[in-house]
């Protein structure tokens, strides 16, 4: 399964582009969707149009949380960046930009949002958004304007995605593990649960692989 985050400024349209891409609800707290921007990390799944699986990690945009935001793309090799139509590249937009950079996450996808808001500022949101990535891991990655709201753009963004991932490099299932912990919770009756993303190696239990 390949995993890719989420990013750019708070409010932009991320939960709403990962509800209309995958029929999940990537806020996964009542106040989140309440309020509406997101504030801690959120998980979507779908299936691509060549048939392998696409993990969303869903990460905040807002300041005040980005240390969630930097748990959440750590260990993703895709990103997915947001940029809204109607609102441009914004402080945290250059915050998550260079997060990215400092990762060294070289594989990505820009997405200009809520494209049926503004039609009109499209072409500029793009040209600074370009502009603004200029000399980043993220210059050359393909651009795709989409509305999560009326659908617009949806299946181009999922074929491009497809195109993204395939030139992705795939986890090593030999080397030594790495998962990188998103939560950990107590279950009653169980224990100590954990969540995360495999980067590297396989996890096995009497020489069968769980993951």
């Amino acid at each position: 399964m390949y995993v890719v985050a989420t990013a750019g400024h708070v409010d932009h349209g991320k939960s709403t582009l990962l509800r209309a891409l995958t029929g999940m609800e990537p806020d996964r707290w009542e106040e989140e969707r309440r309020r509406g921007p997101c504030i801690d990390l959120g998980f979507a799944l779908t299936t691509l149009p060549s048939g392998p699986e696409g993990s969303f990690g869903h990460v905040p945009g807002g300041q005040p949380f980005l240390a969630n935001m930097l748990a959440g793309v750590g260990p993703a090799p895709v990103v997915c960046f947001v940029v809204a139509a109607d609102k441009g590249w914004q402080e945290q937009s250059s915050d998550h930009r260079d997060v990215i950079a400092a990762l060294g996450i070289r594989h990505g996808i820009v997405v200009v949002t809520r494209a049926d808001r503004a039609p009109d500022l499209v072409p500029h949101t793009v040209a600074e958004t370009r502009s603004a990535l200029a000399g980043t891991p993220l210059e050359d990655a393909p651009v795709v304007v989409v509305s999560g709201t009326t659908g617009i753009g949806l299946d181009d963004l999922r074929h491009r995605l497809d195109d993204v991932l395939a030139a992705a490099p795939a986890p090593d299932p030999a080397a030594r593990v790495r998962l990188w912990v998103d939560r950990s919770f107590t279950i009653k009756g169980a224990g100590t649960v954990i969540t995360g993303s495999l980067t590297a190696g396989a996890l096995r239990r009497g020489g069968h692989p769980l993951l």
